[in-house]
């Protein structure tokens, strides 16, 4: 079975972070496991509070992992300090790391900062060489590349501009944009392409940058390249979304299980 790595933050209510990333991995067929870089306070109204864990802890559990077990992707998290993102590379420094997929966990949508102010230029310096796929939404593009970002052609411009910073690949996430369709723009350094979905109205929404990140990671294990996982990880995330799930006072979950539960004839 192949197996995937999500090198992220605990959500204590479930919906996103290392929580949405193994239930992906798991949904995909992919067999996941986790180091914690930080526990989060929060449920789906808002982020209250964040506990990092030491380096030395996330240093070791990626370690520890490399050490036992073959491992076919990576997708990394929710970062948010500079002695964090230089641990993590470390550990990724020391192994022959397959694909790996970095979503820039930025800031929650409560407005909660995720990725102190002055890790930014730590993540893009020492993670960005390591990541086969950079996946930002639209807030995090404009920070990365320091211009507002309207429209499909202006998120071409950006996805150019976060390459020119290090990344190989990236994905830039439109569902922020407004748009009346859910446009994605795909970049692999010599041809953009575009993926559209229907646009779902839900309040429902909660770790659809994780999920979708983890899904990309998931496809990339399971051997396919770069346009065909990003389009599979693409439609996995709109069926999520699509069947997400009413729980809590907040912006409830993505059900990623939902096409599990359907051929199991399992009503939610």
């Amino acid at each position: 079975m192949k197996t995937a790595l999500s090198i992220a933050g605990s959500d204590s209510s479930g919906g996103a972070g290392i929580q949405a990333d193994l239930k992906t991995f798991q949904a995909l067929g992919v067999f996941g496991m986790s180091a914690v870089t930080a526990v989060t306070v929060q449920n789906t109204r808002k982020v209250y509070d964040v506990q990092e864990m030491t380096p030395e802890i996330v240093r070791g559990q990626i370690r520890c992992l490399f050490d036992d077990i073959d491992i076919h992707a990576v997708k990394i998290g929710m970062v948010s300090s500079i002695p964090l993102i230089r641990a993590v590379a470390e550990a990724l420094g020391t192994v022959s790391p397959p694909p790996v997929v970095l979503d820039p966990v930025m800031i929650s949508k409560s407005g909660y900062r995720l990725l102190k102010a002055d890790a930014q230029a730590a993540l893009v310096t020492l993670l960005f060489p390591l990541a086969e796929v950079v996946t930002p939404n639209i807030y995090e593009a404009e920070a990365l590349v320091g211009t507002s970002i309207r429209t499909v052609g202006e998120m071409e411009t950006a996805a150019a501009g976060i390459l020119d910073l290090g990344a190989k690949k990236v994905v830039v996430k439109g569902g922020h944009l407004g748009e009346a369709g859910a446009t994605d723009v795909v970049y692999d350094g010599r041809e953009f392409r575009r993926l559209e979905s229907r646009w779902i109205e839900t309040k429902n929404t909660h770790g659809t940058g994780c999920t979708f990140s983890s899904a990309v990671a998931a496809h990339l294990a399971l051997g396919f390249g770069f346009f065909e996982a990003v389009t599979r990880a693409k439609t996995y995330v709109t069926g999520a979304i699509a069947h997400a799930l009413a729980i809590g006072k907040g912006h409830g979950p993505t059900h990623h299980f939902h096409d599990l539960y359907a051929r199991a004839g399992m009503a939610v």
